[in-house]
């Protein structure tokens, strides 16, 4: 994979001045860390397919996992090449494996969240079903780990309480953060940078911040990821394809305590059933 990256870079917060008032009546000028929103246009083979709302940093970790969790590539090796100009507004994406399909359609699809997102249409896109995950055996404490991780907060997160994170472990051991404003955005940051670093996903544990609908957890899915935890919520429909596709899935996890929602590899012992 061929990467032209010619964007420095910069400030990802500004400081704003506002009036800060308190219930008692008492007001006062207060200067806040504010995150900056990036716009990035992303064009394969020539086709202009998405635009994604982000903060402005790992754009290129950014578009190899989003092309990668949307079952657009296979890996790195399906990317010729990837320009990101100057100003970091726009990508141009060559993919050697895949053609776009002009049967597709062609509406815009918007994500759960990062309402700024959008994929202008699936001509890139597959309906093949993923394949299930292949489980791992897990400690428990990496769970803890990566809560604790969290409940320590991340660089941006401190800095502005604005961002999601996203985590990657493997064997307990923290590899990698990555944070942005949307809880995908920071997913497929995380992602794109673990393929870009040659680690293999299928012996991870993705930690997010943020809830897990649908959308993210195909994600994880798609990327072949077995275990995938957060400090929020699932909805029925992850359950379901947690157990449909052998996906561990952890949630509500604090530095003291977690709710084990799948776990295929002591399947139905740890959920009542």
């Amino acid at each position: 994979m061929d990467v032209v990256d010619r964007y420095q870079e910069d400030e990802m917060v500004q400081d704003y001045s506002g009036l800060l008032i308190h219930a008692q009546g008492q007001s006062e000028t207060v200067s806040r860390a504010v995150l900056l929103e990036h716009r990035l246009e992303i064009v394969i083979n020539t086709v202009p397919t998405m635009r994604v709302i982000c903060t402005p940093d790992h754009l290129v970790d950014l578009i190899i996992g989003r092309l990668f969790t949307e079952g657009i590539i296979h890996g790195v090796q399906d990317v010729e090449r990837i320009y990101l100009c100057d100003q970091g507004t726009r990508a141009s994406v060559m993919l050697s494996s895949r053609s776009a399909d002009f049967t597709r359609t062609s509406l815009e699809q918007v994500p759960s969240c990062c309402t700024g997102n959008r994929t202008y249409n699936s001509y890139f896109s597959t309906n093949d079903r993923p394949q299930n995950v292949v489980p791992i055996a897990w400690d428990r404490q990496w769970i803890f780990t990566a809560a604790q991780a969290f409940a320590e907060d991340s660089p941006l997160h401190k800095t502005t309480t604005g961002t999601h994170s996203c985590y990657l472990l493997r064997d307990g051991e923290l590899l990698l953060c990555c944070e942005d404003l949307g809880r995908h955005n920071a997913f497929d940051k995380v992602i794109g940078a673990a393929l870009r670093s040659g680690i293999d996903l299928r012996e991870v544990l993705i930690f997010s911040s943020g809830r897990l609908p649908e959308d993210m957890v195909m994600k994880a899915i798609r990327a072949g990821i077995p275990i995938l935890a957060t400090k929020a919520v699932p909805t029925d429909e992850t359950i379901r394809l947690a157990r449909e596709f052998d996906l561990t899935l952890v949630c509500q996890a604090r530095p003291d305590s977690a709710v084990i929602y799948n776990d295929p590899i002591s399947k139905g012992s740890v959920y009542g059933e």
